[in-house]
């Protein structure tokens, strides 16, 4: 089993876009430089003089796209030596044009001082981000006790590392425990409750003797957040799960959330059990006892995903059948299931609105993921 990834760092949150806040791609940084050997170039090689020294203004706004205030300086200082070099007559029809790019370079340098300065606290406040967010949502490792983990998250809002979705796989007392829901919403209006459920759970699967006291701790929990707040309906699903010592079994309770898949000798099927409501409803710890057992055999997998995965769409209004495609997936042999799951995801759907969450969990003893 590959190094669970259910994060990756900066580079995640660059998939914005260099239009959206991304660093520029290396295009855009030798455009002022190409603009001046072209204009350099045809000049030298023309017989007659061409009267293209106004593209030379467009070096310093260029600049000011990657380039730091020396850096533009530089650009903008090449630009108005070449309107004065005599041999390549660029500074026709007289001193308009070098007055013209000489002001437009002082001001490109000023936006481009501006620039810098607004991205470097930008980066300081990413870095800040992302470090809370992955505090509250840190990787999975590769095994918790005798259960090996792998994992991917998508947050639907660009940007964030964190958006409705929430997981966690703890060791405790009564063997390791397991968690993936969603709350109401997603994006930065959700991030809140999913600290509260994830702080809730991680408490209750050290103190907690079964399942549905877990749930009944992170329902409890729910429900006075929504007596304080505005949103009084406020709810979320989850599936829970715990695994025996020895991981030859594993307990399963899903509150209003789709059951987890079960992959063996290269089939899949939904795990049968009885489904309580959503969290946040007033359970109040008073939870019956609804979860059911499922022996697990060397080389089983159990599949848990979030709704952005089972209520994505194709363009026809189909949705994505997790379980067979699992399947043939699974069947393939091939390592990195999570990521190949997204990546038939994404062919399936043209665009994702929701945060997309799965988890892989199997006996310690398994083969390759």
């Amino acid at each position: 089993m590959d190094t669970a990834h259910v994060l990756s760092p900066l580079r995640r949150l660059d998939r914005r876009g260099w239009l959206r806040g991304a660093p520029p791609p290396r295009w855009v940084r030798v455009l002022p430089v190409v603009l001046i050997i072209g204009v350099t170039t045809a000049t030298a090689l023309s017989d007659d003089p061409l009267d293209i020294g106004f593209l030379l203004g467009a070096i310093p706004p260029l600049a000011v796209l990657s380039y730091g205030p020396l850096g533009t300086a530089l650009l903008g200082g090449s630009a108005i030596v070449l309107l004065n070099i005599p041999a390549l007559q660029l500074d026709r029809p007289g001193d308009t044009d070098l007055w013209t790019i000489g002001f437009v370079a002082l001001l490109s340098v000023f936006v481009s001082f501006v620039r810098s300065h607004r991205d470097a606290q930008l980066d300081l406040e990413r870095t800040i981000a992302e470090a809370a967010q992955r505090a509250l949502l840190p990787p999975l490792p590769e095994a918790v006790g005798p259960v090996r983990c792998a994992g991917l998250y998508r947050a639907a809002q660009r940007g964030t590392l964190v958006g409705g979705d929430f997981y966690d796989v703890r060791d405790g007392p009564w063997g390791v425990r397991a968690v993936l829901g969603d709350v109401q919403g997603h994006g930065l209006a959700a991030i809140g409750t999913v600290a509260t459920l994830l702080g809730a759970f991680r408490e209750a699967a050290l103190d907690q003797p079964d399942l549905e006291s877990v749930a009944g701790r992170l329902d409890r929990r729910l429900t006075v957040d929504a007596a304080e707040s505005r949103h009084a309906d406020l709810f979320a699903t989850a599936v829970l799960l715990e695994f025996a010592p020895d991981a030859r079994s594993v307990r399963v309770l899903t509150c209003g959330h789709p059951p987890p898949v079960l992959l063996r000798s290269g089939t899949a099927r939904d795990v049968a059990v009885e489904a309580c409501t959503p969290l946040g409803l007033g359970l109040g710890g008073t939870v019956a006892p609804r979860g059911g057992t499922v022996p697990l055999e060397p080389g089983d997998r159990l599949v848990l995903a979030s709704d952005g995965l089972f209520e994505a769409r194709d363009p026809a209004g189909t949705f994505y059948p997790l379980t067979e495609r699992l399947a043939l997936l699974y069947g393939d042999g091939r390592p990195g299931l999570p990521d190949r799951v997204w990546e038939d995801l994404l062919r399936h759907t043209r665009s994702i609105h929701d945060d997309v969450t799965i988890l892989v969990l199997a006996p310690r003893a398994a083969g390759p993921r």
